[in-house]
């Protein structure tokens, strides 16, 4: 092969890698595909309760794992806040992310009072903890006040931090049957709020699909 028919056939395949990577993720900069930003919005939050469920398990049975499913957890919450900036700036996914780090840090005070038995830490988390899920949704709300309005983030969020915690409860009391019927909840129900989210992006950017 000659030296011209080798730069010939680099360039082209250089073109095709760019290609393929400014074509990728349905998050990426420019054009995205609204079915394959459900799929994406959905994995993410799927990753969101498995994390948080993992972690609980792991917690509740004191095994060595707990600090990895946490770190796990929190880098999901740096994913989700990364999953809006090609839409809503650096800036707000920024904010996101520490809003569900707080999500997931009240997640942990709650459960560990909870496992000592400790009414008065137990009582104080949950406040805070259900004060964190408002300001979530109050952010999401004045991101996309039209197709994710106040008074729907906020009846999401509670929901599910009132199926999180009870699954979270069930598990520390041995109640495995039980248990195991929360998370079908936790999961039918984040799915659902996962395509809410999707269907706001794609309402509010239509030319961006």
């Amino acid at each position: 092969m000659s030296a011209r028919h080798f730069r010939t056939l680099l360039v082209f395949t250089v073109l095709v890698v760019l290609s393929s990577v400014i074509s990728g993720p349905a998050f990426a900069a420019g054009k995205a595909d609204a079915a394959q930003l459900r799929v994406d919005m959905r994995k993410l939050w799927e990753d969101h309760i498995t994390w948080t469920r993992l972690w609980i398990v792991s917690f509740a049975a004191g095994l060595p794992d707990q600090d990895v499913a946490a770190g796990r957890l929190m880098q999901n919450q740096v994913d989700i806040g990364n999953a809006i900036k090609p839409f809503y700036g650096n800036e707000a996914g920024t904010k996101l992310t520490g809003l569900l780090k707080e999500h997931i840090q009240g997640a942990v005070e709650l459960v560990t009072a909870a496992k000592a038995g400790d009414a008065a830490k137990i009582a104080a988390a949950k406040t805070r903890w259900y004060k964190n899920g408002d300001d979530i949704a109050a952010f999401l709300a004045s991101a996309n006040p039209k197709n994710w309005p106040l008074g729907s983030m906020k009846a999401g969020m509670k929901e599910h931090l009132d199926t999180t915690l009870q699954e979270a409860q069930d598990r520390l009391g041995g109640k495995w049957a039980e248990d195991a019927k929360d998370y079908d909840r936790v999961e039918e129900h984040i799915l659902a709020l996962a395509d809410m989210l999707t269907k706001g992006i794609v309402n509010q950017f239509p030319d961006r699909f």
